[in-house]
Formats: C-alpha cells, structure tokens, sequence
C-alpha cells in the first residue's frame, strides 16, 4: 500500500512538472530579434524588433541601438549580435564581434560578451583573443560572429566563432565561457574545418533529433550557406551535401529559431549586397521554402538573431523602448497618398503627406496603420482642405499628437527609385518618354532599364522594361546606368535608338517603337578610353542631333567630356572624330546638349552624385564641338534645404513643340529620407521636372526645384 502511494504520488509529481514544462514552453508570445543595421556610423550597434508571429517585425526605440557600442566595445563598434536564453530560463547571453569595419575586415581581434536578467541593463566584457592567448593565437587578424550555446553535458555555456590567421583560412573554433560570463574558461579549439579548405564564418548551431545541426557560410567555393551535422556539441561535424540557402545572391550571418508552438523552423539570412533579408521555413532542416511573401520589416537588418520571449517580457520591452516617432507608422492605406516622400518631423509634431494630383482632400481617409502596440485615436474622412488635421497615437499609456498636412505633389514624376533621366518627345505618337535608370540597388546594382510614357508631362504610365542587361545584352550583366535616346526618320519609318551604360562601356540598341523591345548592337559603342585620356569612365552617354547640320553626335564621360561623330547608321562612330571638351574643373559627369535660339547649351553635373551637394552647371557654344563659353555664374540647379531638397542633377532637357517652354528632368535625393542615409543617398533617388527659363540675352536662369512640380 505505501509503495502504491508512493507511486502515485511520484506519477503526479511527473505530471505536474511536465504540465509546468509545457507551461514554459506555451507561455512564449513574441520573437525578439536582435541586428545592426550597416557599416558607418552608429549602424554598428545592437538594435531590438519585436514580432508576434515571426514573420512581421517591427523595431524598438526608433530602430536606434539599445545599448552604447562604444561603452561595451574596444573598437567603438560592435555588429552580428546573438542572443540567447540561458538554462535557467531568467538570465540572457549575447556576444558581438567588437569590430568598425571602416578599419578593415581584418582589423579586430576581439568580441564582447554581456549578460542581463531583464533583456534591458547589461554586463560586458570585451575578449581580445590575441592577447588573451599570445601563444595559441597571436597572429590572429579577426574574430567574426561569436554565438552561444548551453551545453547540459557540462552545463556550462560554449561560446563558438570564427577567426582568421595568417595564413588561413577562417575556421570555427569553441572555448567555454567562465562561470560568471566574462572570459573564456578554456582555450579555443576547432570545432569545424572545411574539407575543402573554403572559409567557414557565420556558424549558428541548433539541436534537433539527437544531431547538433551548425549552418555556416561556405565563403569561397561558390559560397553560400552550408550545413555540417554531428552527434557530439564539440567534434566530430560531417558537412553535408549541397547550400541550404534558396538565393544566388550573396548570403551571409544565417540565423535559426523554432516558431512557437510549431514544429517548423525558420533558417533567414542577410542578403548583404541587396541589402535584403530572406526567410526559408522547414520542418527537418534539411528541406527549406522561401517564405519571403509573408516577411515583413519597418527596418533594414543585418545578421541577426531571433529568441522567443514572454508577454511580459515584452511589455517590459515596450515601456522601455516603445517610442511613439515616425517609426511606428506603417502604412497610409488610401492610394493616392505618395508613400516614399511622407515627411514625418517628431521634433515638430508634423507630418507632411503628398498625394496626387486630383485629389479631393477636403474628404479623405488617410487609413493609417501603426506597429501593433500602437493605437491611431484619429480615423475617418477628415478635411485637408483648410489646413493641418490634428492626429493622436497612444502606447501604454502614452499619447502624441502629430499636426498632419496633405499637399498635391507632382515631384518626383515617377513612382519608386529612379535616377539620370533622358526624356524626349516622339513625333510618332505625340508622347513624352522618359528612360532612367532604374535605382533603389546597393552600389548602383541594377541590371534592367524601363521607359516611362506621358501625353502631358504630368501623368506617367510604366511602359516597363525595355532592356534587360542579363538577358538582351552578351558583352556587360551589370551596371545599367544613365540611358539616352534618340527618335529618327529612317526611309519614312521611325526608329529608336537607345544609348545605355553597361559595365562602365556604353553600348546602343534600336527599336521600332519607343517603347522597344530594344535590341542590342551586339558591342559597345564606346568600350575603352579615348587615346590620352587616363582618368574617370566611359558613362553617362547623351545623344544630340545638330538641326544646322543634321549630324548625330555622342557625347560621354566621367571626369572628362568627350564627343564623336557618329555614321548614319547611328550605331557606329565615325573614325577619327573624338574631340576633348573642355567645361572646366566642375565637371563631374551627366553631359547633356541642346539648341535654341542659334545656341548650344551644355549642361553637366558637379560632384558626385551621392553628395547632397551634386548640382549642374552650364556653357554654351556656337558649333556641337565647341569651344565652350562658361558664363561666370552658370550654376543652375543646386539643393534647397529649407524644402528637404538635396542632390539635384544629372538632367535632361525638353522644349513643348511649338513653343519656347522648356523643362528640366533631373534627379535628386528620396525626399524626406535621402538626406539621413549617408552615401547611399546616391543610388536612393528620384526623379523630378520643373521649368526651365532663359533671359533676353539667352543665359540660364537658377531653376527652381519644387515639391510640386509640374501641374
């Protein structure tokens, strides 16, 4: 009998505890990711998001870092941020590399590990491991993407990176960390080589079915994202066949975590040069599906990673960190409002928000969403027509009113990034086209060309693309930059001519329609440096044909303007006829020619386009060759801070037949946000038309630059 009740008792204690187990384990609500966000700046710095379902992220504290890099780091910077839950259920681990990669990427020798009990105060210490351990690891030249894991074999917690010596290559090594988490308890060992002797970084480990899964980032070798599986937390890792990233983009920093109350996993990762993140979902880490469709971010990360926290775990969160800024707004749902330029001023309490043309903003409903811990107290039609509309948010028991003004805004013409606008007018269909290129890549990236279609250079259409680099064009797949075009009469039919920097060559394609399809030449046109010439590149093509004489020239250049002449065919340059022009010492680049009046006008761009100080300037001629005559005051068009103007150049011109109108195309920074965003302004921009004027005398006048545009 005692034995029976003891049984049972002993049966209820096992079933309670594992009740309390699967309480644990329910009682996660919210996935909290941590990241950086970039390589300048404060970018290098731990920054927290905050997501219900692990999908939809959204960031804390205005997506500014929650804790001081230069306060924990020796460097000034930290990045790769990886957080982990500690045994006990209560305490939190999270390791950095302690690098600025302004310095290099192999310049840092250390990573900081810091411990908290409530996700917000932190305890550091920073490990330089050549001088923790001279002997074993004094030629080390980086230490990269620390992570942790809580080995119950030993119960302690092993810390994993990778480093880099002289001679290479990276390989991932482990120690344990001190029982207080503020250095190392045993010198590093390897934990994983590649066979192939192909750098290994970026390791994250997860246990699954009795295997220790380490994805890893195969860095040479076609590169991407690997797997190598063992029984065993510290040996033994057989590295399986094929990437287990679903991209041919370059990847990095691959992060796992087990979605709540869910048998699937979600392996992301940091597509780095796109500067986007990619989600793949499975159920067996073996077989992963893109699920980027239902991904969503107010941010951009990078390498980070995501742990699952309590209700109250995040209500602790958001009173800390849960701002009611700009950054909590999310989508102004009604179509006619222009997303990409809403000025959101928290200093001011305003918000300035552009529609389109037509608008009846005396009876508009803006439907604005907000992050999900934040209430719009204002909804409904409201009436701009008489001025600002007061706006109130609240967020655990905060509130903030926004004063909200909407305006009928033409400028930026085109919907979406584009940049180096050529327009012309076609007497085939009595339509204006304007042929950018296409922006919004990292580094000037994009590989496909559109075309854009008007009656009234007011309302555009998307004719779409018209050119596409990778699959139209043999010799060049990257850089598709700074098109021009050209409408002749060729025995009585009309044809298209399309002049497109492609790999920093300039190449043409012909058309039937302005609208193409456009069909490359076959070779550049212009594909290596004129003779005596040593500097800048072959880009920023403009084709201009002189009503006096009827001859085509192409102009180009970077650093220098050069000219020919080209044959009939207009895809062919006449030999010998390369002339140096001489604009003076502002010439950047963005060449552009026409003629009024007897004149030639030559407008170009100064200083580089992701300065917000890019500009044009102008000269005149007598003759397409020259000589150029710089007026002493031929600055034309330059930035207006005091409308959140910046960057304005590389243009384009065009006269309304039958008219002396005349009207600038150009580009300039994303209005609100370009001027916030360092020197990826330069490839984050948009395109704009005003009118451009001349006095008696045929000189310039300044233009100037409008939110409103043309109307």
């Amino acid at each position: 009998m005692i034995k029976l009740k003891l049984f049972v008792n002993l049966f209820f204690a096992v079933l309670f505890l594992t009740l309390l187990s699967c309480e644990a384990e329910e009682k996660y609500t919210t996935y909290l990711f941590t990241y950086f966000t970039g390589n300048s700046g404060d970018e290098e710095a731990i920054r927290y998001a905050l997501s219900s379902d692990g999908y939809n992220y959204y960031a804390l504290n205005g997506n500014q870092p929650i804790i001081d890099s230069k306060v924990i780091s020796s460097t000034g910077g930290v990045r790769d941020p990886h957080i982990l839950r500690g045994a006990d259920g209560k305490t939190f681990y999270m390791v950095v590399t302690d690098m600025v990669s302004a310095n290099g990427w192999s310049s840092n020798r250390a990573m900081v590990l810091m411990k908290s009990k409530d996700l917000i105060n932190w305890t550091s210490s920073v490990i330089n491991i050549p001088k923790t351990y001279p002997k074993e690891f004094g030629d080390v030249v980086r230490v990269w993407a620390p992570q942790t894991i809580y080995d119950d074999k030993t119960n302690q917690y092993m810390i994993y990176w990778s480093m880099l010596g002289e001679k290479g290559p990276d390989i991932i090594y482990y120690a344990y960390a001190n029982k207080d988490f503020t250095g190392l308890a045993t010198v590093p060992k390897q934990l994983f080589f590649s066979p192939t002797n192909s750098a290994c970084i970026d390791g994250d480990i997860i246990y699954k079915d009795g295997k220790y899964n380490l994805f890893f980032k195969n860095e040479s070798h076609g590169g991407g994202i690997r797997k190598a599986v063992s029984d065993k937390l510290t040996e033994g890792y057989v590295q399986q066949d094929g990437f287990y990233d679903q991209t041919d983009e370059a990847v990095e920093g691959s992060g796992i975590f087990k979605l709540i109350n869910s048998e699937d996993y979600i392996l992301m990762y940091d597509m780095y040069m796109s500067g986007t993140y990619q989600f793949t979902k499975s159920s067996d880490l073996e077989h992963f599906k893109v699920v980027d469709d239902a991904i969503s971010m107010n941010f951009h990360p990078r390498h980070g990673t995501v742990i699952r926290i309590t209700e109250s775990e995040k209500n602790v969160l958001l009173n800390k960190w849960g701002t009611l800024d700009k950054s909590v707004f999310l989508n102004f749902g009604n179509k006619a409002v222009r997303e990409n330029n809403i000025d959101i001023n928290d200093e001011s309490e305003t918000i300035y928000i552009p529609v389109s043309l037509g608008t009846d903003i005396s009876n508009l409903d803006l439907n604005i969403e907000t992050i999900p811990w934040v209430n719009i107290l204002t909804t409904g039609v409201q009436d701009f027509s008489n001025g600002a509309v007061n706006y109130t948010i609240e967020t655990v028991g905060k509130q903030k009113t926004y004063k909200v003004a909407v305006h009928e805004d033409n400028n930026p013409v085109l919907s979406g990034f584009y940049a180096d606008p050529e327009i012309i007018y076609s007497q085939k269909d009595k339509k204006y086209y304007i042929y950018p290129t296409s922006d919004g890549f990292n580094g000037w990236s994009g590989t496909y060309f559109k075309t854009f279609s008007s009656p009234d250079l007011v309302n555009w259409t998307d004719e779409g693309i018209i050119l596409d680099l990778k699959k139209d064009v043999s010799w060049a797949d990257r850089n598709a930059w700074a098109p021009c075009a050209i409408e002749k009469k060729v025995d009585g039919k009309y044809k298209y001519y399309y002049y497109f920097t492609a790999a920093q060559k300039i190449g043409v394609a012909v058309a039937d329609s302005p609208t193409g399809p456009f069909v490359d030449s076959g070779q550049p046109i212009i594909g290596k440096k004129p003779e005596g010439i040593n500097r800048g590149q072959e880009i920023d093509p403009d084709i201009f044909t002189d009503p006096v004489s009827g001859k085509s020239y192409l102009y180009w250049g970077n650093g220098y303007m050069g000219v020919v002449e080209l044959n009939n065919d207009m895809v062919s340059v006449k030999p010998n006829s390369f002339k140096l022009l001489n604009p003076g010492v502002t010439f950047r680049e963005g060449t552009e020619v026409f003629y009024r009046n007897g004149t030639y006008y030559f407008l170009w761009s100064e200083n580089d386009t992701r300065s917000p100080n890019y500009r044009v300037r102008y000269a005149t001629a007598n003759s397409p060759l020259g000589p150029l005559n710089i007026p002493e005051n031929n600055l034309i068009l330059e930035k207006r801070p005091e409308k959140g103007i910046y960057g304005t150049g590389h243009n384009s011109v065009i006269n309304v037949p039958d008219t002396d109108q005349w009207y600038v195309i150009y580009h300039r920074f994303n209005r609100p946000k370009g001027i916030t965003m360092g020197r990826a302004a330069g490839f984050n921009r948009e395109v704009c038309i005003d009118k451009i004027e001349f006095n008696d005398d045929g000189s310039i006048k300044p233009v100037e630059p409008t939110l409103s545009g043309v109307t």
